[in-house]
C-alpha cells in the first residue's frame, strides 16, 4: 500500500507568491529513514525542505534538507513551517517552538500577518581574504569575516547587486556559503547568499545568514532594529533585531502549493 505524505510549498519572507524564498514543508507522523528524507528533498529540488513532527513529549521537531544534505539551521523553511502550523496544522496557535539541531527556535505571530523568529546569533570574526574568493565573486570585497559562512562586505548596494559569481569556483572554497553584503539605499543593509557547495547556487532569502548579518550591522550602524533586503532576483524583506546572543527576524509568508507525496 503506498504511503501518502502531506506536502506544502510556501513562499517565505514575502506577502506575494512568486517572490521571497520557496520552501517545502512536509509534516510527518514518524521519522522516515534519513535517505528517504534526503531523496524527498532532492526530488523537491528547492533550497530547503523542512520536515516537522509532533512529539508528544518533546513538542514540535524540525529538520532541514537541501537537495544534497541536511543542514543545522534554516530560517526561511522555519518561517514556512510556522506558517503551516498557524494556518493548517494547529490553527489558533500563536507561538510555535521547534526543537532542532540548533536548539529551540521560537516563532511568534505578530500583527499584519507577520511572524517573528528568535534564532541564535552567529557574530562573525575578521579573517584574511581567502585565496580564490575574488576570482570566484568577480569583485574584491572591502573586508571579509567568517562565522558558519564567509561574509564578504562591499562598499555599495550596487556592487552587491552586480555580482555574477562563478559558482563552480565558489563551490571549491572551504565554506558552507558566501554572503555578500553592503549598506542599503532603502534598507539598513542588503545581502546575497551563495551556497553552491551544498546544492544552492543562490538562495533567494536566507534567514540563517541574518544570524551573522544582524550582529555585524548592528555594531557597524550602532542600532538594534534593522531593516534588511536580500536583493536576489526574487527578493525578500526582513525586520530584524539584535538581542545579544539571539537575533529576531520577522517576515511574512504565503501558500503556493498544497498536495501529497506518494512513496
Amino acid at each position: 500500500m503506498p504511503t501518502r505524505l502531506r506536502l506544502y510549498q510556501v513562499d517565505a519572507f514575502t506577502s506575494q507568491v512568486f517572490s521571497g524564498n520557496p520552501a517545502a514543508v512536509c509534516p510527518l507522523d514518524a521519522w522516515l529513514p534519513d535517505e528517504v528524507l534526503q531523496a524527498i528533498a532532492s526530488e523537491n529540488n528547492l533550497s530547503e525542505t523542512a520536515f516537522v513532527l509532533r512529539d508528544e513529549v518533546r513538542g514540535w521537531q524540525i529538520r532541514w534538507f537541501t537537495p544534497t544534505q541536511e543542514v543545522d539551521l534554516c530560517g526561511h523553511a522555519t518561517l514556512a513551517s510556522a506558517y503551516i502550523l498557524f494556518t493548517r496544522l494547529a490553527p489558533g496557535l500563536e507561538r510555535a517552538q521547534f526543537n532542532s539541531r540548533s536548539g529551540p527556535l521560537v516563532v511568534t505571530q505578530l500583527e499584519g500577518d507577520w511572524m517573528e523568529m528568535d534564532f541564535p546569533a552567529r557574530p562573525p570574526q575578521p579573517c584574511a581574504v581567502p585565496e580564490g574568493l575574488v576570482e570566484a565573486l568577480g569583485a574584491e570585497p572591502r573586508e571579509t569575516l567568517v562565522s558558519r559562512d564567509l561574509l564578504a562586505v562591499f562598499d555599495s548596494e550596487e556592487q552587491v547587486r552586480a555580482l555574477a559569481p562563478d559558482m563552480a569556483k565558489l563551490a571549491q572554497l572551504d565554506y558552507f556559503a558566501v554572503t555578500a553584503t553592503a549598506r542599503g539605499s532603502e534598507a539598513d543593509f542588503v545581502s546575497r547568499f551563495f551556497a553552491p557547495r551544498v546544492g544552492v547556487p543562490e538562495d533567494p532569502v536566507t534567514g540563517s545568514a541574518h544570524c551573522t548579518l544582524v550582529p555585524y550591522w548592528a555594531e557597524k550602524l550602532g542600532k538594534q532594529q534593522l531593516l534588511a533586503h536580500q536583493v536576489s532576483h526574487r527578493g525578500g524583506v526582513l525586520q530584524c533585531e539584535a538581542r545579544g546572543e539571539r537575533v529576531g527576524m520577522a517576515g511574512q509568508a504565503v501558500l503556493y502549493l498544497e498536495g501529497h507525496i506518494t512513496l
